[in-house]
């Protein structure tokens, strides 16, 4: 385990992945603006050499008139020479998705700023995201803006041949640990999967069949607000799974049953398949549901896991669940796990009514 990965996961209920690496990337190259450099001119953002470069992140810009909300860029580069001053605005994403038009307000803020001589957004990202309207959309922009797509195993490739010292090195274990070293070419781990995707998703649909979907209903009736997109959550959340928003507002308190952890660090690690019960940062009755959440886990920490439980503003939930490395002894597979996700739906509602779930909190 690289070091970044431990510290990760030492703080890893306050600070998300993506923020702790760009925090990492960006203290590397702040500490090496010939490594910075090389990497803009080997991706020909830039020509030139002669650059006073100054790196921050994280940096809040004020919302243009016609933006809901202001933004939070998480490297923005500012470089200068005795001619011109350039800026880079630098958007990173690992494994999660682009907010509601945030590369579009990205791009006009960019646009909008007095100084630069050339301007320039990089969306750089783990998994392929290609975003064809946002360059349809800079091409309007005047000023002009580039917008530069590059993936990080890229960044990866140009780090193992530039570089040699131990921070650099541990950065390139953090990127293969978390999926950021994956290269153009196929493994033959990775045809047998593209080989049998269709059989495992078949297998995973029919242990999420109706009598678990009727069930996960049932529980909830009456507080059912829509439904999770399966699909969506297996590409952007590593989980397959059904599930319910309970809250007015999507996302503030739902509930999902079904497998998670489908993309493990390593080959040697199992999914889970089980329930998880799930709290955004920004609920307004956030604290009744902790609470509610904080009773279980006291009474039963041997049958419920906290991911987050805290009074940290970050999301919050707890699991029922097994490894599926259970449930290999099992002479039908099928009719066991399919066992197992009914009894995660039942377990919490006997907790529902245990523990007195707070019901009033859903309907504000």
């Amino acid at each position: 385990m690289s070091l970044f990965t431990k510290l990760l996961n030492l703080h890893s209920g306050s600070q998300p992945l993506e923020d702790f690496f760009t925090e990492v990337i960006a203290y590397f190259l702040d500490l090496n603006q010939h490594i910075l450099i090389n990497w803009l001119k080997e991706n020909s953002i830039i020509n030139d050499d002669d650059y006073n470069i100054q790196l921050s992140t994280q940096k809040y810009y004020e919302p243009l008139k016609h933006h809901q909300h202001g933004s939070q860029i998480d490297i923005v580069l500012e470089l200068e020479n005795d001619f011109k001053t350039d800026v880079i605005f630098i958007e990173s994403k690992i494994g999660s998705t682009e907010g509601c038009e945030q590369l579009k307000r990205y791009a006009e803020i960019l646009s909008n700023l007095s100084y630069p001589k050339q301007r320039t957004l990089i969306y750089i990202t783990r998994d392929y995201d290609p975003k064809q309207e946002i360059k349809d959309c800079v091409e309007k922009l005047i000023p002009k803006v580039n917008f530069i797509e590059l993936r990080w195993y890229h960044f990866y490739g140009f780090l193992i041949k530039n570089t040699t010292d131990m921070l650099s090195k541990e950065i390139l274990r953090f990127m293969e640990v978390h999926g950021m070293s994956h290269t153009n070419q196929l493994s033959s781990t990775d045809i047998l999967t593209m080989i049998n995707f269709k059989k495992t998703f078949n297998f995973m649909e029919a242990t999420l069949n109706e009598v678990v979907k009727t069930k996960m209903k049932t529980i909830f009736a009456g507080y059912v607000k829509g439904e999770v997109d399966s699909l969506y959550q297996w590409k952007s959340q590593d989980r397959y799974i059904i599930g319910t928003h309970l809250s007015p507002k999507r996302w503030d308190v739902w509930c999902g049953v079904g497998y998670f952890g489908l993309n493990p660090d390593s080959l040697t690690e199992y999914p889970y398949v089980g329930l998880l019960l799930e709290v955004s940062p920004t609920f307004i009755n956030r604290k009744e549901i902790i609470g509610f959440m904080q009773k279980i886990l006291n009474v039963k920490q041997y049958l419920w896991v906290a991911d987050n439980v805290s009074d940290l503003p970050v999301w919050s939930g707890i699991y029922y669940r097994k490894s599926l490395r259970e449930f290999l002894s099992q002479e039908d597979h099928l009719s066991s796990l399919k066992t197992f996700l009914l009894d995660s739906i039942e377990a919490l509602e006997v907790v529902q009514r245990e523990f007195d779930f707070p019901w009033e909190t859903l309907k504000s």
